[in-house]
């Protein structure tokens, strides 16, 4: 019985691909190890949206052959496709899969038998165009399950279009057979993931369904009690799904809405399908209708362009606008894209200054975040996080909690009334009657 170990780069998308092959090769009998057990094998899926997708490939790969020297190592995802050739030039990797072979892994390798010559199996995206049902179980508390794929938007800072393809969508049908699935496992949350799964519906290039859809018959399914949208963009995050899942039964009042930029004008040297006037709608209706959503922004600093003006403009907005917490990306130049072409380069420093600026934003709208919750009870799904004594888990609105450890509390969802934020920047719940009673 062969042993193969996977390493995960990226998002939750990628997660949820990592876990369903990792059940492919379990089903053919390949026993399944954790990176350090002296594998046979080892799939490493890699991203193209981290910075230094080279770098990091390359130091995994060592660390590898420093664990398992005799090892075959397949490198998958994004920046497999976007750079087969380069990664097959690297030291000790034997195989290269696109977007189009990765799921085919066992069918194409066949034996994993370490050869003279790498094999690179990556089609061009354009031949991207089945959809590939995952999820990920057993790797977490909450299962990540795919619902699109691909994207249609031409961002001028982006590869996903170029590493994943044309937007893709599985069917309602299909997806409410995973979820039920899902629900057999006790797993208590999923996440809804995909590249821009506001898009969902489209099949053979068809668009057949829409996400609303989904959401309404996803919050019908029985034995899960949480559902979570990931990421949605602003002009498709509608009215409409804001106003059902301020009413309903399993999807949790927490958004993620990637804005990118505050500045009109480098919205629309970015490609992107909104204005920040759209924006600033999308925030105030979720919050009208749940005061106490949180609300998660994707904002990149030192697009070219972006002067010392543009981006005071960002930041302002991003000020005075009621959301949660960012996730800031420092803007890099990506091959193949639009923006790597544009004038005006934001020198590094001052890239980095920004994103800087942004991080400490972010911590003060977090704590204000979770200030304002303090003294109201949530429910948190306890997760196997356990620290300094404490187990840890999340509020249905995304608010970090952590309790004095009990290992009856996890995977378990526990009301519990907010109290204090700790030295960690973590809510402690109140004692000793922490938990009163199971949701």
């Amino acid at each position: 019985m062969k042993k193969v170990a996977f390493y995960t780069l990226g998002c939750k998308l990628n997660f949820s691909e990592t876990s369903t092959i990792s059940r492919q090769f379990e089903e053919k009998g390949f026993l399944k190890v954790d990176f350090q057990e002296n594998p046979d094998i080892f799939i490493i899926n890699t991203c193209s949206v981290t910075e230094n997708a080279d770098k990091k490939c390359k130091k995994i790969v060592r660390e590898a052959k420093k664990i398992s020297p005799n090892s075959f190592i397949a490198i998958i995802g994004c920046y497999a496709q976007l750079k087969p050739r380069e990664i097959s030039e690297i030291s000790g990797v034997d195989a290269v899969l696109g977007a189009a072979e990765k799921f085919r892994l066992i069918e194409l390798l066949d034996d994993f038998a370490v050869a003279q010559e790498t094999k690179v199996l990556a089609s061009e995206i354009q031949e991207a165009t089945a959809f590939n049902n995952a999820y990920s179980i057993n790797d977490r508390t909450r299962t990540f399950l795919k619902v699109q794929d691909g994207c249609n938007y031409g961002c001028a800072f982006c590869t996903i279009p170029l590493a994943r393809g044309k937007s893709r969508s599985n069917t309602i049908q299909s997806v409410l057979e995973s979820a039920r699935e899902i629900a057999a496992t006790d797993v208590k949350e999923i996440v809804l993931t995909g590249v821009n799964i506001g898009d969902f519906g489209i099949v053979d290039g068809k668009r057949n369904e829409r996400f609303a859809d989904l959401v309404y018959a996803l919050d019908e399914v029985e034995g899960i009690d949480r559902l979570r949208i990931s990421s949605i963009e602003p002009n498709l995050l509608t009215n409409e799904i804001i106003s059902f899942v301020a009413r309903s039964k399993r999807f949790v009042p927490h958004f993620h809405v990637p804005l990118q930029s505050g500045s009109n004008t480098i919205l629309r040297k970015m490609g992107r399908r909104y204005l920040r006037e759209l924006y600033v709608d999308r925030v105030t209706k979720i919050k009208t209708l749940m005061p106490h959503a949180c609300i998660g922004v994707d904002v990149i600093v030192g697009f070219p362009g972006e002067t010392d003006e543009l981006f005071l403009e960002t930041y302002n907005f991003l000020n005075e606008l009621d959301i949660s917490y960012l996730h800031v990306f420092t803007y890099s130049e990506r091959a193949n894209t639009r923006a790597a072409e544009m004038e005006e380069v934001v020198p590094m420093k001052k890239r980095n200054e920004r994103s800087k600026m942004l991080r400490i934003l972010s911590e003060k709208k977090r704590r204000n975040f979770y200030n304002e919750n303090l003294g109201k009870d949530f429910t948190v799904l306890f997760e196997e996080d356990v620290a300094d004594g404490k187990i840890h888990g999340f509020t249905e609105n995304y608010i970090r909690v952590a309790a004095k450890f009990d290992p009856m509390l996890v995977n378990e969802l526990k009301k519990v009334a907010l109290d204090q934020i700790n030295d960690a920047g973590n809510v402690e719940v109140r004692e000793p009657e922490m938990v009163y009673e199971k949701h």
